[in-house]
């Protein structure tokens, strides 16, 4: 594997990059609070089936900028840094996979670029259209009385101070403790405030790899990351002209059973293949949120036999 650090869309976006230089592009795009190694199982099972891998980091993680500014991580720019790597690496026709915030990201670049992302591969985030209005509103009404983590990311500088105090902490308690999100408390309360301290760390997740997550987010702390989840007004207003429109790539969807964002999301995944005409989803029994990790070998077997068959 090799790492390259590259000049796209007014920012430094680092690379790794895996696989036989002439194979077909795939690239993987990790989510919150996530990094590059996100897709450690997957890297060595895409390369030995003959595909070129690129696993950006996403801006506002380790090695990539981080902008200071919230506008800096609007939904079209986070796809415009891809599409300008897909630009730099000369990529004609990729295939496009993405989990929790990548998750998208993928799906809007397949919005945006119809041709030259020609299957997709979702994982944990599902995609049902443009809303009506903004989801911040809905989250304001529907929790205006108790905590929604979302909302609690709203205010800049409240939940780094929290979730930089300790950053491998926070991070045992992320891979840890998936119920945190779906808690009943205060609206005022703070996200990791009533979670017990992690013990051991899932089977899944090594001290090696926590402390790849942890130098991740040693580079530049939560902020970057959370500026992602304060730019849902401005994402539904610069994508009016993606309204209705539907993803026509063949689109393979993954889930754990015991995912939050399946309650969170139940009415968009009802209502998914009405704008995913070409869809392909499965439900993985016994798994959280981290699916491509805790499920390694399951989700692999997923994408390839997708890949072999589109």
């Amino acid at each position: 594997m090799s790492q390259q650090l590259i000049h796209v869309n007014g920012i430094e976006l680092s690379v790794h990059i895996a696989g036989p230089e002439h194979g077909s592009p795939i690239w993987l795009l990790h989510g919150f609070p996530e990094c590059w190694h996100s897709w450690r199982e997957q890297i060595p099972a895409l390369a030995a089936a003959g595909y070129r891998v690129f696993a950006p980091q996403m801006r506002g993680y380790g090695q990539s900028s981080s902008p200071a500014e919230v506008a800096d991580y609007d939904l079209l720019t986070l796809c415009g840094d891809i599409q300008q790597a897909m630009d730099y690496f000369g990529h004609g026709q990729v295939v496009m996979v993405g989990h929790d915030w990548g998750a998208v990201v993928a799906w809007h670049l397949a919005l945006l670029e119809p041709e030259r992302v020609a299957r997709l591969i979702t994982m944990s985030v599902p995609f049902a259209g443009r809303a009506r209005r903004p989801v911040i509103e809905i989250m304001r009404e529907l929790y205006a009385d108790r905590f929604n983590y979302i909302l609690y990311f709203q205010e800049p500088g409240v939940a780094e101070q929290e979730l930089n105090a300790d950053i491998e902490r926070t991070l045992r308690l992320f891979m840890q403790d998936q119920d945190m999100f779906l808690q009943r408390k205060p609206a005022n309360a703070r996200l990791l405030e009533g979670v017990a301290a992690p013990v051991a760390l899932p089977q899944w997740c090594s001290q090696t790899d926590l402390d790849i997550y942890v130098q991740t987010f040693a580079e530049h702390g939560f902020r970057g990351p959370l500026n992602w989840y304060r730019n849902f007004e401005r994402n539904w207003q610069r994508t009016e002209n993606l309204a209705g429109k539907p993803v026509v790539q063949p689109t393979l969807f993954l889930i754990g059973d015991r995912d939050p964002v399946g309650v969170f999301e139940a009415h968009t995944l009802k209502r998914m293949p009405d704008s995913v005409p070409h869809l392909e989803q499965h439900v993985l029994p016994n798994c959280g949120h981290w699916i491509q990790n805790e499920q390694g070998q399951r989700v692999n077997a997923l994408m390839l036999g997708f890949l072999g068959k589109t």
